[in-house]
């Protein structure tokens, strides 16, 4: 929220001609310019005073009230505020009509809310320029929200996280993997590593600096935090995010040697030492302006970031860019980017973006939508029919009077973490965790994690992995293995079916499918060790998304993706010859299921060769039920049984 700061501004033009002030006392004025001297200095205190010495010489001085009801604001003493604003008034309630409005502002700030709009519908009445900035209709429509939040409160129990999280320090920005077992936030720790007691330091860049910590969950509990210290420097490191599998991360750093404004973004990623050295993003996310604020999708694609750069909607937007390549260094590029547009973005500001893992939900803090205070939480989902949805506040008493930022939500969607200084009778910021409420939980998210392995040598491999929504196709992630490890995760929004592929060069691809359908895999994320073949003569692997009909050999259109992948492999490698081999379970007679079988096969050939495959690179053929992998006892082994399978017949 931002107050009408006019009045600095207007009294400082009566005092150019002294005859235009409302008292004609030369040593009131004295007084009051003075006060303008001190406020303009940041000395709030001596411009009080001085403005009581001029109410003392001319109890009827407006300009003074004024002026003390404008640093009231700024000091957040809002009752000081609605008193000073009232001598004003009862003095001369048209003298400066804009102090209608602000008298406004002041009752919600103090929670008068059905006083709102009184004094908003009298600035509507006794305004005379109809161009103003203010926005009267938006306050009283605050205000209404705020006194229904308080009478319907929406319930929550913050739980602090503990020693081994928090310090004597402030604490804040948390950040974590899908599967809930690294946190990683931001500490404000003092830059003489010696000092130990805080009391009495202020709390300013010359004393503190910001630096990341990292915490693992064990058995349920976050194990003793530890610095990062591949990437803490005698500069601010802070407002992190990371990737779903915790191997990326991107962060906001300010004044650093490479940055293209006052602060970027910037990116790391995790290795066998710890983390890599940061790279500055570059163009077009970062500008000569302000970048800060990360947050990246679940998709492995997209960057949800905070700018003040010119085009947005207000002062603070939330963009976003998708990524369209790699660099030698393994960090992404980006490609154009977006404002998120007018459902998200206000005429004021929009702060602490967090893309949910569900990749839909989007929790964002702003001071532009109605609310309870300073900074609220709102979310927005995203449909690919009409974009963002209007944001929904997060309600009382999650949001208070105060600032609330920097909220996250795990993959299930039923913890949330933040930061808060007033709770527990602290003065430091702590980490809180709470159960979100069912009504403003996201969509249930599952995860399946493993690691990559050559078939041969066991060593770990660093792959490429794509996960297709089916039966459209339609790319929902694209991540890699920790090259270091091996490591992968990704995750699955409940409510669809998804295709796996895992590609890596001189190796067949490895493919799976998951169903989500439903909730059932929500509670129980699946742990997946992945064994590539090198491409060489025997190889084989299962193509598991390559459907038919039933008793058919008609491909199914979700088979499409399966099959493209297959393509690709055969164009980077022109002198591979493939057989296509069709199988089925032991339903029916040996002759049906062996043509059915050999059917299959054809069909896969040729839409292959439709593709433009050399038909030389291409066999097919049909074995119907003699080379089962499982047995045909059990329903769920009928299902392996029937099979399209590619093997290498010549390199």
């Amino acid at each position: 929220m931002k107050y009408f700061l006019i009045i600095l501004f207007a009294c400082c033009n009566f005092g150019l001609v002294a005859q235009n002030y409302s008292v004609k006392s030369k040593k009131a004025i004295a007084s009051f310019e003075a006060a303008q001297t001190s406020y303009a200095n940041e000395r709030a205190a001596d411009a009080l005073k001085h403005l009581d010495g001029a109410i003392n010489k001319e109890k009827a001085f407006i300009e003074a009230y004024l002026l003390k009801a404008d640093i009231y604001f700024n000091l957040k003493q809002y009752q000081n505020e609605v008193q000073a604003l009232e001598k004003a008034l009862a003095i001369d309630s048209t003298f400066f009509v804009p102090a209608l409005f602000n008298m406004g502002v002041a009752k919600y700030n103090t929670g008068e809310y059905d006083e709102v709009r009184v004094w908003m519908e009298a600035f509507i009445r006794h305004n005379k320029n109809k161009r103003t900035k203010l926005n009267p209709e938006f306050w009283i429509e605050k205000a209404q929200f705020a006194k229904e939040a308080i009478v319907n409160p929406i319930y929550i129990e913050p739980y602090n996280l503990g020693e081994n999280i928090n310090s004597q320090f402030d604490e804040y920005w948390p950040s974590l993997s899908a599967d809930g077992e690294t946190m990683i936030f931001t500490v404000l720790v003092p830059k003489d590593p010696l000092i130990t007691d805080t009391d009495g330091l202020a709390k300013n860049a010359i004393n503190f600096r910001e630096d990341f910590y990292v915490s693992y969950k064990k058995d349920g509990e976050w194990l003793q935090r530890e610095p990062l210290v591949s990437l803490n420097t005698n500069s601010n490191e802070g407002a992190q995010a990371l990737s779903a599998d915790g191997n990326w991360m991107f962060f906001t750093a300010c004044g650093r040697r490479g940055g293209k404004g006052s602060c970027d973004i910037w990116f790391s990623r995790r290795v066998a030492e710890g983390w890599s050295k940061p790279v500055n993003l570059g163009a077009p996310v970062n500008t000569p302006f302000w970048e800060s604020q990360p947050s990246f999708s679940s998709d492995g694609r997209t960057l949800y970031f905070v700018s003040n750069r010119p085009g947005g909607k207000g002062g603070k937007d939330i963009w976003k860019s998708t990524i369209i390549g790699y660099k030698e260094d393994g960090s992404p590029f980006f490609g154009k980017v977006e404002n998120l547009g007018d459902n998200i973005n206000s005429a004021e500001d929009e702060n602490s973006p967090f893309i949910h893992l569900d990749n839909q939900t989007l929790y964002f803090s702003s001071d532009g939508w109605p609310g309870m205070g300073a900074m609220d939480l709102f979310y927005s989902r995203y449909d690919s029919v009409n974009g963002w949805s209007r944001p929904v506040n997060l309600g009382y008493p999650l949001n208070t009077e105060d600032e609330e930022i920097g909220l996250v939500i795990n993959a299930k969607g039923d913890l949330g973490y933040f930061s808060s200084n007033g709770l527990d009778n602290r003065e430091d910021k702590d980490l809180y965790q709470f159960t979100i409420p069912q009504k403003i939980r996201p969509m249930p998210v599952t995860y399946i994690k493993g690691r990559v392995y050559d078939s041969e040598t066991n060593e770990t491999l660093s792959a490429d992995i794509k996960i297709n929504k089916l039966p459209g196709g339609q790319l929902s992630v694209n991540t890699f293995t920790a090259p270091h490890s091996g490591e992968f995760l990704f995750c699955l929004p409940a409510g669809d079916t998804y295709a796996l592929n895992i590609q890596k060069e001189g190796y067949l691809f490895y493919s799976d499918n998951f169903d989500v359908s439903g909730n059932g895999t929500i509670e129980k994320p699946q742990v997946l060790d992945v064994y590539l073949s090198q491409i060489k003569e025997g190889a084989s692997f299962v193509l598991r998304n390559v459907f038919f009909e039933t008793d058919s050999y008609q491909l199914k259109a979700e088979s499409h993706t399966e099959l493209d992948y297959v393509v690709r492999l055969l164009q980077l490698n022109p002198t591979l010859k493939v057989e296509i081999g069709g199988h089925t379970d032991n339903t029916g007679s040996r002759d049906y299921n062996l043509s059915l079988s050999e059917q299959r096969a054809k069909a896969v050939y040729q839409y292959i060769e439709q593709k433009g495959i050399d038909v030389q690179q291409l066999h097919f053929r049909g074995y119907g039920f003699d080379r089962p992998i499982e047995s045909n006892d059990t329903e769920e082994g009928k299902a392996k049984n029937r099979r399209t399978e590619l093997k290498v017949i010549e390199k």
